[in-house]
């Protein structure tokens, strides 16, 4: 993944925000929405164009453009600097290749502890009820 192609790839568009905000809202254009296409990066290779489509799926629309949007803040510059950092964490947490797990034996200590509180479970119990006459 270089990062310098990616972030000259991707298209910024400001649009005006809803929500609160007065008459700032209805004036300034501070909503940036970032799209990218995975498909025509330059910036990544055939195999991270891959793991990317698997791993935020849901994230891409049919075309695999991602497309992310941030209005948190009244300043344009700060959504589009939050919405690049997001841009840039989601690349990387796809990119991640996660360790295979290995599988463990459940150590005998700990089945012979589980067995012992069954039985002291057991025995509390069977000394709630009355005794037979």
């Amino acid at each position: 993944m270089n990062k310098e192609i990616l972030l000259t790839e991707v298209k910024y568009k400001a649009v005006r925000s809803s929500g609160a905000g007065g008459q700032n809202v209805n004036k300034v254009s501070s909503k940036v929405i970032l799209s990218f296409d995975v498909l025509h990066s330059k910036g990544l290779d055939e195999a991270e164009k891959e793991r990317l489509k698997e791993k935020i799926a849901s994230k891409l629309t049919q075309e695999f453009h991602l497309i992310l949007t941030c209005d948190e803040e009244r300043s344009q510059l700060k959504n589009k600097e939050i919405v690049t950092r997001r841009f840039i964490k989601m690349l990387q947490e796809g990119l991640k290749i996660e360790k295979p797990r290995k599988e463990t034996k459940i150590p005998k200590a700990a089945k012979e502890k589980r067995l012992e509180a069954k039985k002291t479970t057991a025995q509390i119990k069977e000394n709630r009820k009355k005794p037979k006459l």
